[in-house]
């Protein structure tokens, strides 16, 4: 069986392989073999539009952090650095804002699985 992710699913699958010790393949089998036992319910297509969006929003979060780390490191020297820090900051608060946002969104339309 193939399975195919693009860069920000694949993404999430390393780190939760990682998390329990596995590899990423033998992570995903596991999760098949639980859907397909009804042990682990899949979600609902418009919950997996949000879980994707969190999933980017978390990757672009994680990379305006790095840019506003560099902005910060680089200090008062740079000339152009309060219109750089305040463009970091800007996308960052975006970033916070769309997590935020897909992370109220999936605990509202969350369901008890029993």
């Amino acid at each position: 069986m193939n399975l195919s992710f693009n860069d920000a699913e694949l993404e999430v699958v390393r780190l939760a392989a990682g998390r329990e010790g596995m590899s990423p393949a033998s992570w995903a089998g596991r999760q098949v073999m639980a859907v397909a036992q009804h042990v682990l319910v899949p979600v609902s297509r418009d919950a997996g539009d949000v879980l994707r969006e969190l999933v980017q929003a978390r990757v672009h979060l994680r990379e305006t952090v790095a840019a506003l780390r560099a902005v910060a490191a680089a200090g008062p020297s740079g000339a152009g650095l309060p219109e750089s820090a305040a463009t970091v900051v800007e996308e960052t608060l975006k970033a916070v804002a769309r997590v935020d946002a897909a992370t109220v969104q999936v605990m509202r339309e969350r369901r008890p699985r029993s």
